[in-house]
C-alpha cells in the first residue's frame, strides 16, 4: 500500500476525499472547523511535494440536487485562510467547470469542487459517476474516516480507477493505526469501557471485544437493562426489555473467557429527566418507581477509576450518565480524568463515538488522552469487526 510520507506528488493532481461536513450558521459561517483544521496537514503535505490539489466532500443531507446553504462555496474563505492560499472552486464536481479547472490546475493551487451529494449517484455509489471524478486527477487519496463506512462513489468506488495511485491522507492512515492497535496489539491490562443509552447499539462491540479484554466496564443507560437482568428493580430507568436475556448471555460470556466485568452497585437517580429534578443516590437494585437512574454513584466511580487506572490500554465509548446536564455529569467527569491520569502513566487510550469525544472536549483533556477518534459511526463498525469500504478499497 503506498503510503503518504513516501510518494511522490511532484506534477501529479490529488484527489483528495476530504471530510468537510462542517455545521454553519444562519450566515453560511462555519461554527466548527475541527473537520477542516484536522485535513490541512495532508492538504499541506501533498502541496509540499509539488502536486496541485483537488478537494472533493459532502456537506449535509441535500434533498433535489443544489442548495445554497450546502455549498462548499461557503467554506473558502477559511481554507483560504488556513492555507494561505487563493482557492479556486469548482460550480460543480463534475461537467466542464470542474473538468476545465482540473486542467488548469498548477503545482501548488487547489481546486474545491461543489458538494458531491448534490448528485444522487454519490451516494448510490455510482460507478459511472465514480469515473468521471476520477478523470480529473492522477492520485486518488481518503483523508474522510467519517465517511469511510460507507461505500459511495468518491469513498469507495472510485479507487478502483485509481489501481497504482490510491492511498490513505494522515487522519485515515492514523484512525487505522490506533484502532488497530487497540484491537490487535493492545498492553494488558486491557480496559474497555462502553456507555451510553442502549445496549442495542453495543452489542456487535461487546461480542468483538470480549476474547480481546481483561476488563469491561458497561455504564451509561444501557447497564439497567443488565440489573434488571440480573433480578435488580430499576425504576423508571432506560432498558430493552427484549435483550434481558442478551445481557445475561453477555454476563456468562465474560465470566466463561475470565473477563471482569464492572456493573456499577449505586446510582444516582432523579423524579424527572431534567437538571431541575429532585435527585439522589441509590443502591441499583432498589430505585423507586417513578424514579430513574441517569448517573453512576460514587462507589461506582472509585471501583471503575482504580480498574482504569491500573490499565495499559483503555478504549472508551459512551458516557456513564447524562452528562450534558451538570447534576448527572460526575461519572462521565470522574471516568475522563481517570482515563487522562492512566494516559499519563504510560497507557494508551483510545476514545470514539460522539458523546465520548464531547466529554472530553468539554472536561478540555483532548490533549491528555493518546487518540481522539473523528470517525463516529465508522469506528463503531471497525471496532465491530466490519470491513469498511472506504477502507477496503485503498488497502485492496
Amino acid at each position: 500500500m503506498k503510503n503518504i510520507d513516501t510518494f511522490d506528488f511532484t506534477d501529479k493532481k490529488t484527489l483528495i476525499r476530504v471530510d468537510f461536513n462542517v455545521p454553519l450558521n444562519a450566515n453560511f459561517e462555519i461554527t466548527d472547523p475541527t473537520r477542516i483544521d484536522a485535513a490541512i496537514p495532508t492538504i499541506r503535505k501533498v502541496l509540499r511535494g509539488g502536486g496541485p490539489v483537488i478537494l472533493m466532500s459532502h456537506l449535509g443531507r441535500p434533498k433535489e440536487g443544489p442548495e445554497e446553504k450546502f455549498s462548499l462555496k461557503h467554506l473558502i474563505p477559511y481554507l483560504s485562510e488556513q492555507l494561505d492560499l487563493d482557492i479556486e472552486f469548482a460550480d460543480d464536481c463534475i461537467g466542464d467547470s470542474a473538468r476545465n479547472l482540473a486542467a488548469r490546475l498548477q503545482p501548488g493551487e487547489v481546486l474545491l469542487l461543489e458538494n458531491l451529494r448534490f448528485h444522487k449517484e454519490e451516494t448510490k455509489g455510482d460507478e459511472a459517476f465514480a469515473e468521471k471524478l476520477s478523470k480529473l486527477a492522477d492520485v486518488y487519496m481518503n483523508d474522510a474516516f467519517g465517511t469511510a463506512h460507507r461505500a459511495h462513489a468518491s469513498t469507495a468506488i472510485i479507487a478502483k480507477f485509481f489501481p497504482e495511485n490510491k492511498l490513505f491522507g494522515y487522519i485515515m492512515e492514523n484512525e487505522v493505526k490506533n484502532i488497530d492497535k487497540v484491537l490487535h496489539d493492545a498492553h494488558k491490562p486491557f480496559t474497555a469501557i462502553l456507555g451510553g443509552a442502549k445496549v442495542s447499539g453495543k452489542i456487535e462491540i461487546i461480542n468483538n471485544l470480549m476474547d480481546k479484554v481483561d476488563n469491561l466496564i458497561v455504564g451509561g443507560g444501557m447497564m439497567f437493562t443488565f440489573i434488571k437482568a440480573m433480578g435488580g428493580k430499576v425504576g423508571n430507568s432506560l432498558i430493552e426489555d427484549d435483550l434481558l436475556d442478551l445481557a445475561l448471555n453477555t454476563i456468562e460470556k465474560a465470566k466463561s473467557l475470565g473477563v471482569n466485568l464492572y456493573i456499577p452497585t449505586d446510582t444516582v437517580i432523579a423524579d424527572d429527566f431534567n437538571n431541575d429534578a429532585n435527585y439522589m443516590l441509590s443502591d441499583v437494585n432498589t430505585i423507586p418507581d417513578g424514579w430513574m437512574g441517569l448517573d453512576i454513584g460514587p462507589d461506582s466511580i472509585k471501583v471503575f477509576t482504580e480498574v482504569i487506572e491500573n490499565s495499559n490500554t483503555i478504549l472508551w465509548n459512551g458516557p456513564m450518565g447524562v452528562f450534558e446536564m451538570d447534576n448527572f455529569a460526575e461519572g462521565t467527569k470522574a471516568i475522563a480524568e481517570a482515563v487522562a491520569k492512566a494516559t499519563g502513566k504510560g497507557a494508551f487510550s483510545l476514545i470514539g463515538g460522539g458523546d465520548s469525544v464531547a466529554a472530553i472536549n468539554k472536561y478540555k483533556l483532548k490533549d491528555k488522552v493518546s487518540y481522539v477518534s473523528t470517525g463516529g459511526g465508522a469506528m463503531l463498525e471497525y471496532i465491530e469487526g466490519k470491513e469498511l469500504p472506504g477502507v477496503k478499497a485503498i488497502k485492496g
